[in-house]
């Protein structure tokens, strides 16, 4: 351990606070202010506080762990790297490379992303690669590509956000998801700027809003549209902006001049009076931006739904201006990062195209490869779940539990458990790693240094401030270990900034170029924005780019471009045997999986476990009392937990957070109905029926 604080950042969500770590007299490490960090200046939610708690031997793996006769037992690392290798050796030579899958997760820093996604293409030949944030951000990022050519979370930083005359906040509730980002939000409303939330629960966050707009869940694009109608209608659109900075107007125009406003109010419940109050406060500063989180993305139309909250911004002529535009609140810490360089199944480090001759070129050189030897896209996270045990044989994962966070996951479950093998990497024996043949007991962010990326395109330097137990070892190791026995000598190193260095060079030249980064500078600063290339001779060090397209749109005329889209229904609507709609979400004390929140005492004594949230009049047409057991049922399974009763929810809906295994699993519930272009599952709502439960 070293002797004095160490400045880090928290492993959870994609604020990546800044923190320090601290040596306490009986061991370990203590979170303590680090108030130079600009997003959080200090402050931290309950989950970072108590971070270090996971670092204990008594609520991690510490050894290997094989299966025999049906039970993980404890082995050596030789024996357990030996039969992954094995079984991966075997799955490609009886079935070939595509028999063999990997799956990564949001949390893995830039070195392990990129190394995960070379390790699939180089030494298992395998095209069958994708990762867990497909299901954060990836409607956001193809509605981003498609309107600014070039995707990013947050185009300009968090700072920002106080100094715009309007925010409207889309199906994020950062009071709970993101608590020390809320201060941006009470600082844009104390400087006169006004709140605009877009949720179908009365959230923390929209306690905090001027306007709350309480839409059906799976309307959110009819809304976008009947918001875009009205500032044609009104007169608003800034058509000087529009004539010299779009494209495709007409089109999308006309789209959305059929969606009227008493149209709008039927499906979605806003009433016309609040839809033309959210134009006004929207349109009368100079400055305004739209941010969008899972509410609208995790749909089957979120590609759509995001393209027509985009077109509004441009419309109006608020995108590629200063403090104004469009941005996504990413969930998991390198969400960014991670399909940035490799894991997800169409992309190549630097956020290269898979399918590019020109990207497979410049890859397959920095890996000292022949470009026709990588293999082309593969399936999207779902769908390469859902062909668990078919023609997916063998999986090796990292970072990740579907068993609780994929959507329909009682079916994933079934899949998984059908495999002829399974290798888990992991801190904790998750819910999915208990399913595996062999459980790697890998060091996580306080025992390492690496990268991470920022919901800002930040790029971030994690520094090791204490040694892993022993026995533990990195995903550095095991990829280096793996890809020996499976015949690759070379290419694969366990120093993250020897893979760092590399990773600049398969980035350079590409949309996320990290070429201009090194760690001296990630040490020295509180971060690096991409893009950020490499300088040319005799030129200083590039900055960095807090801020995108103040000068043009990554477009090939530098133009951004008007998507025309139409509301359509979500995969399933209410029926007469399931009349309600189930949303999912999260809660504060709470990440994600609960992989490693739910081994925290604190966490756990604020929020032990799941719940139904229902309103008044449906628990009163049910008998159903605050706290009684009620079931939540769908077409693919059925979920028990306590309810919840609060007029802070729409009469006609039904919210469950997602943290927990066992019955009160909400995405059994979930439909996997996917986006046909993000391919992201539509998480965010799906037809149920609720009944009571006998006690």
């Amino acid at each position: 351990m070293q002797n004095s604080a160490t400045p880090t950042h928290c492993p959870y969500c994609a604020l990546q606070c800044g923190m320090n770590l601290t040596p306490v007299p009986d061991g370990g490490v203590e979170v303590t202010e680090r108030a130079d960090f600009p997003v959080n200046r200090g402050a931290l939610c309950g989950k970072g506080r108590t971070a270090p708690a996971v670092l204990s031997s008594s609520v991690r793996l510490t050894s290997p762990l094989v299966r025999s006769g049906g039970t993980l037992v404890p082995a050596t690392w030789d024996e357990a790297l030996d039969r992954i290798a094995g079984e991966l050796l075997r799955t490609r030579t009886e079935h070939g490379p595509d028999a063999c899958g990997v799956f990564g997760g949001g949390g893995l820093t830039n070195e392990k992303a990129y190394t995960l996604g070379k390790f699939a293409r180089v030494v298992l030949g395998t095209s069958q690669i994708d990762y867990n944030g497909r299901f954060c951000m990836s409607s956001a990022a193809a509605g981003g590509i498609k309107a600014f050519g070039l995707d990013r979370g947050l185009p300009f930083p968090l700072e920002d956000i106080p100094r715009t005359g309007c925010v409207i906040l889309v199906g994020s509730n950062p009071a709970e998801t993101m608590p020390p980002s809320l201060r941006f939000f009470t600082e844009l409303k104390e400087n006169g700027g006004t709140l605009i939330v877009v949720d179908p629960r009365r959230t923390k966050t929209a306690d905090q809003a001027d306007l709350h707009l309480m839409p059906r869940p799976g309307t959110d694009l009819a809304l976008a549209l009947g918001l875009l109608h009205l500032i044609v209608a009104e007169g608003r659109v800034d058509e000087a902006y529009v004539a010299e900075r779009t494209a495709g107007w007409e089109d999308a125009r006309a789209a959305a001049m059929a969606h009227w406003p008493e149209y709008v109010e039927r499906i979605t419940g806003v009433p016309v009076p609040q839809l033309r109050e959210a134009v006004r406060m929207f349109c009368e500063p100079e400055a305004a931006m739209v941010l969008t989180a899972r509410g609208p993305e995790q749909q089957s139309k979120g590609t759509d739904t995001v393209g027509a909250w985009i077109n509004l911004c441009l419309a109006t002529g608020r995108a590629g201006r200063p403090l104004s535009g469009y941005g996504c609140l990413t969930g998991q810490g390198n969400g960014q990062g991670g399909r940035e360089h490799g894991q997800k199944a169409d992309q190549l480090p630097g956020y290269r195209k898979l399918d590019d001759p020109a990207a497979r070129r410049h890859v397959a050189e920095v890996w000292g490869v022949d470009p026709d030897s990588l293999p082309g896209p593969g399936r999207s996270a779902y769908e390469l779940l859902d062909a668990l045990g078919t023609d997916i044989k063998s999986l090796l994962l990292m970072g990740s539990n579907p068993v609780v966070s994929a959507p329909a996951a009682a079916h994933i479950e079934e899949r998984i458990k059908s495999l002829d093998f399974l290798a888990v990497c992991d801190v904790v024996l998750s819910e999915t790693a208990a399913l595996a043949d062999v459980v790697l007991p890998v060091t996580q962010w306080a025992e390492e240094t690496g990268t991470t990326t920022s919901l800002e395109g930040r790029v971030l330097l994690r520094r090791q401030a204490v040694t892993a137990p022993e026995g533990v070892r990195s995903d550095l190791d095991v990829l280096h270990e793996l890809a020996d026995r499976l015949g690759v000598e070379k290419g694969f190193p366990t120093d993250p900034e020897e893979v760092f260095e590399e990773l600049r060079r398969a980035s350079a030249g590409g949309a996320a170029d990290y070429s201009g980064i090194t760690y001296r500078r990630l040490a020295e600063e509180n971060g690096v924005f991409w893009p950020c290339p490499t300088p040319e001779a005799g030129e200083a060090e590039h900055p960095g780019t807090p801020r995108l397209f103040l000068d043009r749109f990554a477009t090939a005329d530098g133009r951004a471009r008007f998507v025309p889209v139409s509301h359509r229904a979500s995969a399933e609507e209410p029926d007469d045997e399931y009349p309600v709609l189930l949303t999912t979400g999260r809660v504060v004390a709470q990440y994600q999986s609960g992989a490693q929140t739910r081994r925290v005492d604190e966490l756990n004594a604020a929020a032990p476990g799941p719940f139904v949230e229902l309103h008044p009049r449906l628990a009163a047409r049910l008998g159903a009392a605050e706290g009684d057991p009620v079931a939540v049922v769908s077409r693919r399974g059925r979920a028990v937990a306590p309810a919840r009763i609060t007029t802070g929810i729409r009469p006609d809906t039904v919210f469950m957070p997602f943290h927990w295994p066992g019955e009160g699993r909400a995405n059994t519930l979930t439909n996997p109905a996917l986006d046909p272009t993000s391919r992201m599952p539509e998480f965010k709502t799906c037809a149920v029926r609720v009944e009571t439960v006998e006690s």
